[in-house]
């Protein structure tokens, strides 16, 4: 099942903290996240009934490349983008390589409630950031660590799936997964 997940839904079924939960838009029993996409996070989320299947789609070891879309502070440079592009040393580890391009902000996004922070003296920049891993906020981390912090955080896809044809909050069985 593919799922867009909006902006403050817990990535789990039971209610925690007075966030809204997957229970409050999946209907269906003995599905479960296959992976993690913190509160603050938006996009797509991956569900199964299939428990092989969802370790193996969690497992870093199978490197399945996730791509997100970053709306970050202020204007990557070059050798910004470049540090994302060769790892990034956070406080524990050291991330693999990303794929990252700066893009367009992407035309068929839906308003977050509630909208990121402005500032009218700073610029935003939106990147395209693939990584095969998946830590704990890991974009975050990395984009803060080359300084531009995020302000919006997309996942877009997982390997072939995508957010295409899901508004947040709905969601599509799938036949392959």
């Amino acid at each position: 099942m593919l799922f867009n997940k909006p902006y403050g839904v817990i990535c789990q079924f039971t209610p925690e903290s007075g966030h809204q939960s997957l229970k409050d838009f999946i209907p269906l029993p003995d599905f479960y996240p296959a992976g993690r996409l913190d509160a603050d996070s938006e996009g797509l989320v991956l569900l199964t009934d299939n428990g092989k299947l969802q370790q193996r789609i969690s497992d870093p070891k199978f490197k399945l490349p996730k791509t997100y879309w970053v709306q970050v502070e202020g204007e990557p440079d070059e050798a910004a983008l470049n540090q994302l592009r060769q790892g990034v040393i956070l406080k524990d580890f050291r991330t693999r390589a990303a794929q990252v391009n700066l893009i367009d902000e992407p035309n068929h996004l839906w308003p977050r409630t509630p909208p990121i922070r402005y500032r009218k003296n700073i610029a935003t920049t939106w990147l395209s950031l693939i990584i095969s891993e998946g830590k704990n906020r890991q974009v975050r981390r990395m984009t803060a660590a080359v300084l531009f912090p995020t302000l919006r955080l997309i996942r877009y896809a997982i390997g072939k799936y995508t957010l295409q044809g899901l508004a947040p909050g709905e969601w599509r069985l799938l036949k392959d997964v």
